[in-house]
């Protein structure tokens, strides 16, 4: 076979080509391998070696150099140890009552070093380094150091005040700092041991020097008996009293929006949108800090406002968006309208506090609708607050809250109620978002009332055009004045059954001679003796919540308006009451009393059900047992004519 030569002779070698070509060649090759690895392997010993006896050297150098004390570390002589310092910092409260300064506060001052010779010491004091700024160095109290421990130390340890030479050891015993605190090992027995101290170190709170808030820093010295003083800082931060707390706090802070000013709650603001300098509302803010303090010094955070319409600040810095300052205990700040009619959205916030959105409502220059509705069904001759009531809008659909009058529709009608020539200025209620009306009464009868934009009826010249506008003209409605003496009453509950326990309302309704409901009026001895009378356990609320906490009174005296929210009845008397808590008929008894005539001084009654679950399910039940009795009937009734048909297709 003829050898490859492109393959390596010592492949061919091991493949059993064993011709003297190629064991010459591999003898060669290998033979030079050896010998430059040899050669390597002695050139790197001896760089090798140079390393490790640079790497020797270092190290020496450098543990010399670690273990070379310095000369302010000496405790003892020249082959003293190092004094070991270590520093806790400290806090503090204000020097007020129930403030502390003491070892519950304190900072903690280490200090620990070997002793080679008996009686060897070590001295600690403390120097100011730097205090708030507004204070000065000589208004800076002094630490006070007393011994927390020596527990640290090898052998017995002595801790006194070097300048008076008490000692600290003794419990609750103190230094001031500005002078020598030494600790020492006995005079026999302390040499070779590591003399140790563990000191408080609080603020002096004495009054020559009151402490404030803010962070004070102090220089502790470490003296050894021969050498230089180590030194260390510690730091003693004293914490503001949460009275004199600059921070606002949501829980105690507070905004309100109203149209006077000094507000302690919301009111609901509908304002005119032309453009004023002069404010239409007001935002009341109070900043309050943690402590929820009052005298308004304490919270002092920069306010922001932002309004979506008008403008809100101060008379000098107003706009969409402001950022107000805040220096007092309670501050009004601005809104104004801009020209733009719509609802607006206001928020106000503080670096610490957002409040919750405000609303305010900028209506346009004249109402679109006036809804007119009648607040008092029956008027008194003489003067009726909140007769008529009417709800107006702009024409965005905006609560209009400008000046409104009512008037009588006719000649006719003024003489019952209200006048025809000069118009009654209405109210403004901006907590119900209404215009409230009074209408005076002049004789018994019926009469119809309009509202208009406008103090006169007549239109007047074209300046008084300009000034009010187009006039805007309510729907019509009528209002009754009965000057008619009561002839009887009547009782009534608010509704014909109730849950068990629930709450209930009777009314007493003084009647004239026709039966009809009369004017707001107190009539004495309108019932007998004894009042209201009932065999049923109904109770009353709280006191206060009802004309009277029995149904005992005699004199009955009605309100003019009904109320949704009191459960008022226009020209009644209510007494609010829950019924029993178990199920059945509750009756009600009054008589008439000696105001009424003879006739109608009889007994009258009223009566409602309370239906319990038991009775319900039990109706329920006796309801379903009569639907399947008749369901049954009529399958009966059914098959019965199924049959009949069978047998005459058979037949």
């Amino acid at each position: 076979m003829t050898p490859n030569k492109l393959v390596s002779p010592a492949i061919r070698i091991s493949q059993g080509e064993r011709d003297a070509s190629a064991r010459a060649t591999h003898l060669e090759a290998a033979t030079r391998k050896f010998l430059v690895t040899t050669n390597e392997r002695k050139q790197m010993s001896s760089k090798t070696n140079f390393k490790r006896i640079a790497l020797v050297a270092v190290a020496a150098l450098g543990l010399g150099v670690l273990s070379s004390v310095p000369s302010n570390a000496v405790f003892s002589g020249p082959a003293g140890s190092a004094i070991a310092v270590t520093i806790t910092n400290g806090t503090g409260t204000l020097s007020a009552a129930g403030a502390r300064s003491d070892s519950t506060t304190a900072g903690i001052i280490t200090a620990s070093g070997l002793a080679l010779a008996a009686a060897d010491s070590f001295t600690v004091t403390t120097a100011k380094k730097s205090w708030p700024a507004l204070t000065t160095a000589a208004a800076t109290p002094v630490l006070n150091l007393a011994l927390r421990d020596t527990l640290t130390s090898t052998g017995a340890s002595l801790v006194v005040n070097n300048s008076t030479g008490a000692a600290l050891n003794a419990t609750g015993a103190a230094s001031d700092s500005a002078t020598l605190v030494a600790v020492s090992t006995p005079v026999s027995g302390g040499a070779n041991m590591y003399a140790a101290a563990s000191l408080y170190a609080f603020q002096d709170s004495n009054s020559a020097t009151p402490r404030i808030a803010g962070t004070y820093v102090y220089t502790v010295i470490v003296t050894p008996i021969s050498g230089t003083a180590q030194t260390a800082d510690i730091t003693i931060t004293v914490a503001a009293a949460a009275a004199d707390s600059l921070v606002a706090n949501a829980s105690f802070s507070t905004a309100f929006i109203s149209t006077a000013g000094s507000a302690a709650s919301d009111v609901a603001v509908s304002v005119l949108a032309t453009s004023s300098d002069t404010p239409r509302g007001y935002l009341t803010v109070k900043l309050r800090n943690a402590s929820g303090a009052t005298d308004g010094t304490a919270a002092r955070e920069s306010v922001t406002i932002t309004t979506t319409i008008g403008q809100v600040g101060t008379s000098s810095n107003r706009g969409r968006s402001v950022v107000l300052a805040y220096n007092a205990s309670s501050v009004d700040y601005n809104i104004y309208s801009d020209g733009t009619a719509g609802t607006g959205t206001i928020t106000i916030s503080t670096p610490s506090v957002t409040f919750p959105t405000k609303s305010i409502t900028f209506y346009a220059a004249k109402p679109a609708t006036l809804v007119a509705s009648v607040a008092t069904p029956n008027l008194r001759v003489g003067t009726n607050a909140d007769a008529v009531r009417v709800t107006a809008k702009d024409a965005n659909g905006n609560l209009w809250g400008g000046a409104l009058y009512a008037y009588a529709s006719t000649t006719a009608d003024a003489l019952i109620a209200g006048s025809n020539t000069t118009p009654t200025l209405c109210t403004w209620d901006a907590d119900d978002g209404r215009h409230e009306c009074g209408i005076a009464g002049t004789l018994a009868g019926t009469a119809k009332i309009k509202v208009i934009n406008y103090s006169t009826v007549a239109l007047g010249t074209a300046a008084d055009l300009v000034t009010a506008g187009s006039m805007v003209t309510s729907n019509e409605v009528s209002v009754v004045v009965n000057s008619n003496p009561v002839a009887s009453f009547k009782l009534s509950f608010d509704k014909a059954s109730y849950a068990p326990s629930e709450r209930a309302r009777i009314y007493v309704t003084p009647l004239d001679s026709a039966g009809k409901e009369i004017a707001l009026s107190t009539t004495a001895n309108l019932l007998a003796a004894g009042g209201i009378t009932t065999a049923s356990a109904i109770t009353f609320g709280p006191a206060g919540t009802t004309q009277a906490d029995s149904l005992t009174a005699v004199s009955i005296t009605t309100v003019a308006n009904t109320s949704t929210a009191s459960g008022a009845k226009a020209g009644s008397a209510v007494y609010t009451v829950f019924m029993p808590a178990s199920g059945g008929t509750v009756t009600i008894t009054a008589t008439g009393g000696t105001s009424l005539p003879l006739a109608a001084q009889v007994a009258v009654t009223a009566s409602a059900t309370v239906t319990d679950s038991g009775a319900a399910a039990l109706a329920a039940v006796t309801a379903l047992a009569t639907t399947v009795a008749s369901l049954k009937t009529l399958i009966t009734t059914l098959t019965n004519l199924v049959l009949k048909i069978q047998k005459k297709v058979k037949a």
